[in-house]
């Protein structure tokens, strides 16, 4: 079973809070993590419901990294989506696509719910795996942060089963992943003012794909000797 983190990130209203531990409970999620949140009191614990021990256990941080600690995959949620598929940071998944993909997921997921009023801040969503948003009208393509929390959760309990799935690269294998691809970018020379954009676009491509122990040792070897041939044809000239 995915073992989910919920992160509320600079919540505002503690009514909110309570709603998100509540559905949190509904369907089996326990653990909260906020950062620099609202006041947590009576109205939070009112809407939480038999959820309220959730808030217990939560905890309060003040980065968002100290959220994320230990987290294989940061999944980040937005109601702005991008029809640009150059905009990297603003390409999502749809929260029943979430639903099925996360199950291929070992490690520990975070799953970031931004603001009331402002959402998820451009470096926030930079720092995403995947960003997932949930297909409403466009008139009017903005929920409220329990209920799109309610959404997500539902979809992903909703996909949850015991099948087989092959062994998936760790946290730590993936990082080294991205350093190699970044290090295949110094190699080629390639253009500075386009390197952040690509490097989230591989970065977000493996947060869809979710690669295997496998996979990820062939793209390392691919990618090792790929740097290699670089350097050795720029000696040769």
């Amino acid at each position: 079973m995915t073992d989910v983190r919920v992160v509320l990130v600079n919540p505002k209203y503690e009514g909110n809070v309570g709603a998100v531990a509540r559905s949190m409970a509904n369907f089996g999620f326990s653990e909260l993590f906020m950062v620099e949140p609202c006041e947590i009191g009576d109205e939070s614990y009112r809407r939480a419901k038999h959820g309220g021990w959730i808030l217990d256990s939560s905890r309060s941080v003040s980065t968002l990294e100290e959220a994320l600690e230990d987290c294989y995959l940061v999944i980040g949620t937005s109601g702005i989506i991008s029809e640009n598929d150059k905009n990297y940071v603003r390409l999502p998944i749809s929260a029943r696509d979430l639903g099925t993909r996360i199950q291929e997921c070992e490690g520990k997921v975070a799953i970031l719910f931004g603001r009331e009023d402002m959402g998820l801040y451009q470096e926030e969503l930079k720092r995403c795996d995947i960003l997932v948003t949930i297909p409403a009208d466009e008139k009017y393509p903005i929920l409220n942060l329990s209920h799109a929390a309610t959404v997500i959760l539902y979809e992903i309990h909703q996909n949850r089963k015991d099948v087989y799935r092959p062994s998936q690269a760790r946290d730590d294998e993936l990082r080294l992943m991205y350093g190699f691809f970044d290090d295949l970018l110094d190699a080629i020379e390639y253009p500075e003012h386009r390197r952040e954009n690509t490097s989230i676009m591989f970065r977000r491509m493996m947060g869809r794909s979710v690669p295997s122990r496998w996979e990820f040792n062939t793209i390392m070897g691919v990618f090792s000797d790929a740097a290699k041939l670089s350097r050795l044809g720029r000696k040769d000239q």
